[in-house]
């Protein structure tokens, strides 16, 4: 039997007690592992293996590896926690002779370890591992074994994760999509959401036909249909909105909530509109907040939407070459509605922009009436002898929020305004299109009755302001675009200075643009609005929307209104 010294003796008696604190540790992370649910397990190297899908191996030689990411083991995986603390009482000696050895100094042999992704196993070594772990040193030598997989793991992944990568590993290994498109990366934290994929491809590769297999369509569906939406949200930030989500739960939910619009608005909803909407979505205390506001706040006194937003929106999905791709068009049925669509068809027609008609009821029992049955079909027959897509939405409701909420999925809205806003306060807070020009998102396009052009030789007034900014940028679009006739109106006044028209004249410009008018006038402004739109044969008006807050408009009214009210073409509304 081998001589063991007096001082060997002390330092095995010591490695036990750290032993026996360690097991403590142990049993105090398997107790709360129970209550809390969340396990503290070691990773098993064979079931990862199976359920990644090993591709292959690599010698790596012998490395220094970082502790903090050994997160499992091959054959010990019941017998350690996750940070590597002993379970077992029954390895106690062995672990106090590893202890003392490294105590001692005499030095411990390199481990063996499996690499998956950015992670090791442990093949053997697992007890100088774990008391590696308890002396807190923070890397140990190991020979190491690369090992490939469909889906690489991350030492922070937990059980949740690694089960979602799995179902991601299944998920490649039917569609081969890691090779044939190296970058794409689709892990979702929906686990069992991957059948959906799965069923959308199969579909894709149905509509396809039969002479294109099903890896070209699997390529052709990543390039065409999910990663022009992914780019989509990205630029549009809608990650901010959703942090807990990876950019393929986004995908899914972006159809399923787009799906869920289409059949409650009865309208198709293009992707782009979609991605918008579901980037303007409230969360957390912002929206606990406007729901506060909303139910002491009046509509009437709300604010509206930030000047601007429209426009940012815009952009940001690209439409430069197409200005209003989608119109919302307010139907009551009445006869200027007929002289308004007749208006506005011409202006669809240049761009081939879509007719979206809403006819808001009252009631439930009225949707299906004979009444709403014959202006559908009136509306419908309209847009097909125009050659332009209509499709026609009923809705039970106010009709000005009911416009206001569906206005975000579209670019435009066109309304006939048969009563403009009247004199007096109380007319003002009970009109509804006062309420539709505070609070649309979008720019409204009031058609009065009697109108008889729209665009041709619009006139901008031009103020300085946020909302004026959107009328000068859409007035220029229509320059460019359409080559109009086009003339611009600066009133100045104590808060308009004469410079405001230079600078207008400097935006419009700098698109080469040369042949436009500009007209200075003093105030009172309503008055030269309508005297420079008469003095120079405008067949329209483009300005920006209310100037003053809700409260203060009710009182004193609006430019707008008087417009409005003496006007006789139509005036495009801004914000």
């Amino acid at each position: 039997m081998q001589n063991v010294t007096s001082e060997e003796s002390f330092s095995y008696q010591v490695a036990l007690r750290d032993f026996q604190r360690a097991r403590q540790q142990a049993a105090m992370r398997q107790m709360m592992a129970r209550l809390t649910g969340k396990p503290t397990d070691l990773l098993s190297y064979h079931e990862i293996g199976q359920e990644l899908h090993i591709t292959g191996t690599s010698e790596q030689g012998v490395r220094e590896i970082p502790l903090d990411k050994i997160v499992g083991s091959v054959g010990r995986y019941k017998d350690f926690t996750r940070d590597f603390l002993p379970k077992l009482d029954s390895d106690a000696e062995r672990w106090a002779r590893v202890r003392a050895a490294v105590t001692d100094m005499s030095g411990l042999p390199p481990i063996e370890v499996y690499k998956v992704g950015d992670v090791y196993f442990v093949k053997d070594g697992n007890h100088r591992v774990s008391v590696a772990r308890q002396l807190n040193t923070q890397t140990i030598s190991a020979y190491v074994t690369e090992v490939e997989t469909r889906v690489p793991l991350s030492a922070d992944d937990d059980p949740n994760e690694i089960i979602c990568k799995a179902r991601y590993a299944d998920f490649l290994e039917k569609t081969n999509l890691d090779k044939l498109r190296p970058d794409a990366n689709l892990v979702m934290t929906f686990c069992g959401r991957f059948c959906w994929y799965l069923d959308r491809l199969d579909a894709y590769h149905k509509a396809m036909g039969k002479d294109v297999s099903y890896s070209d369509a699997v390529a052709d569906w990543y390039d065409n249909e999910y990663l022009p939406v992914v780019k989509l949200m990205r630029k549009q930030g809608v990650m901010r909105n959703f942090p807990d989500r990876s950019e393929a739960d986004l995908f899914l939910l972006l159809h399923e909530h787009r799906d869920e619009m289409e059949a409650a608005l009865g309208w198709e909803i293009d992707a782009e509109t979609a991605v918008t909407n579901l980037a303007d979505q409230e969360h957390g205390f912002r929206k606990v907040v406007s729901r506060v506001v909303d139910a002491i706040v009046p509509d009437e006194l709300e604010d509206g939407p930030t000047p601007g937003k429209w426009r940012k929106q815009q952009l940001a999905v690209g439409r430069r070459n197409r200005l209003f791709a989608d119109y919302l068009v307010a139907l009551s049925g009445s006869e200027p509605d007929w002289n308004m669509l007749n208006l506005v068809i011409p202006l669809a027609q240049r761009e081939n922009d879509r007719l979206l008609g809403l006819h808001v009821v009252p009631s439930q029992s009225e949707i299906d009436s004979p009444y709403v049955q014959a202006l559908q079909e009136k509306f419908e027959a309209r847009c097909q002898a125009a050659g332009l897509t209509g499709e026609f939405a009923v809705e039970v409701g106010d009709v000005a929020d009911t416009i206001v909420r569906r206005a975000a999925w579209a670019d435009l809205v066109v309304t006939s305004l048969t009563h403009p806003p009247g004199l007096q306060p109380l007319a003002r807070l009970s009109h509804g299109f006062n309420r539709l020009v505070q609070q649309c998102p979008r720019p409204i396009l009031a058609v009065p009755t009697g109108a008889t052009s729209t665009f041709g030789r619009p006139l901008l007034a031009y103020d300085g302001s946020p909302k004026s900014d959107e009328a000068l940028y859409i007035a220029t679009y229509f320059k460019i675009r359409w080559d109009i006739s086009l003339v611009v109106l600066t009133v100045e006044t104590e808060n308009t200075p004469p410079e405001t028209l230079d600078k207008a004249r400097h935006y419009i410009e700098q698109y080469g643009i040369t042949d436009v008018t500009y007209v200075l006038r003093q105030k009172p402004i309503a008055e030269a609005v309508l005297e420079t739109a008469v003095a120079h044969d405008r067949n329209s008006i483009i300005m920006g929307g209310f100037g003053y807050r809700p409260v203060k408009h009710l009182v004193l009214g609006s430019t707008v209104d008087y417009i409005l009210r003496e006007f006789g073409e139509p005036v495009l509304i801004c914000r």
